[in-house]
């Protein structure tokens, strides 16, 4: 399905302190659901919708994403620009300005996880001539953005400008920008894209948005919502449309599993991970070349890359 819209932007220079220590050694937006990287996900998504190149910026342990995705996915280059002092999104956008050229792109957070569809929010970028058009959904939380449903139009961000009494609606963290934005952005400097969008309201410049309601969406800021992601993307759960149909899969092709352990709800065995004899594991993740020693019992923990389980845990991160 093509949009006309062939870039796009993916945040991957976040620091993921929430998600510590599973981001110690590995960038949030490449932490494994069922052994796919995270930021894969936003890639099949938008190449779903006729994207056709990604840019990324990086910062921590920016050398895990050269080993983990390399320069290319499924025939679409993908170029990294580092950001040895992070520069916040709007920064980050300027940072990328000569990597994107001179059309529209779609900014996309890589800690995001979704499949909704993103017709309506292009056609509406294209169609109102919006300097940015947002995705948004009415349910969930923190809805920070006002929008005018008649117009499509945001009038306020966290309530900065006041009065406009229109409903508020949680931000996907998915948007499409036009080339002008850049004009409106510091060069070099560290600053949210926030008080550039609402500089741009107060002037009159056209900041929309697009309530999307279907499809999924989630946020894997927290350790609950990667372990529930497991569970409701396991096999026989629900499906994302936009995923490979190889994917998931319980027990990498390359993982061991003894006849005698237990694998019970949605475990991910990951690349050349081990599970030992008598062990028993719920609902939990073996990384890269994690292990579980025999005879442990594992509840909602995650194994990082090449460490041990030696003990038995409930929702631990080994």
């Amino acid at each position: 399905m093509s949009s006309g819209v062939r870039k796009a932007f993916v945040l991957g220079a976040g620091l993921g302190t929430r998600l510590r220590p599973l981001t110690t050694a590995r960038p949030k937006p490449l932490v494994p659901i069922f052994h796919k990287p995270l930021i894969t996900f936003a890639f099949d998504h938008l190449k779903a919708h006729g994207v056709e190149s990604f840019v990324v910026n990086t910062h921590h342990c920016p050398e895990a994403y050269d080993r983990m995705v390399g320069n290319s996915y499924e025939g679409c280059p993908v170029l990294y620009r580092h950001e040895p002092m992070l520069l916040e999104t709007g920064g980050g956008i300027k940072n990328v300005e000569d990597l994107l050229g001179g059309e529209a792109f779609i900014v996309y957070n890589g800690d995001v996880l979704s499949d909704i569809p993103l017709d309506r929010l292009l056609a509406e970028h294209s169609a109102r001539g919006n300097l940015a058009t947002l995705a948004l959904r009415s349910s969930g939380s923190p809805r920070h953005i006002q929008c005018d449903p008649s117009t499509n139009r945001v009038t306020d961000i966290r309530g900065r400008i006041g009065g406009s009494g229109n409903p508020s609606f949680l931000f996907t963290g998915i948007s499409v920008l036009s080339p002008e934005i850049f004009s409106h952005i510091p060069a070099g400097t560290p600053v949210s894209i926030i008080p550039i969008y609402l500089e741009l309201i107060r002037q009159g410049a056209r900041i929309g948005g697009v309530v999307v309601e279907e499809g999924h969406w989630l946020d894997l800021g927290s350790r609950k919502a990667y372990i529930e992601a497991h569970q409701m993307f396991a096999p026989g759960g629900q499906k994302l449309t936009t995923s490979p149909l190889s994917w998931p899969r319980l027990v990498h092709d390359s993982a061991t599993v003894h006849p005698t352990a237990s694998l019970i709800g949605a475990c991910a065995i990951g690349p050349m991970a081990t599970v030992a004899e008598g062990a028993v594991l719920e609902d939990s993740v073996l990384w890269d070349k994690a292990s579980a020693a025999p005879g442990v019992r594992l509840l909602r923990c995650v194994v990082r890359d090449s460490i041990q389980a030696t003990i038995s845990a409930k929702s631990y991160d080994f």
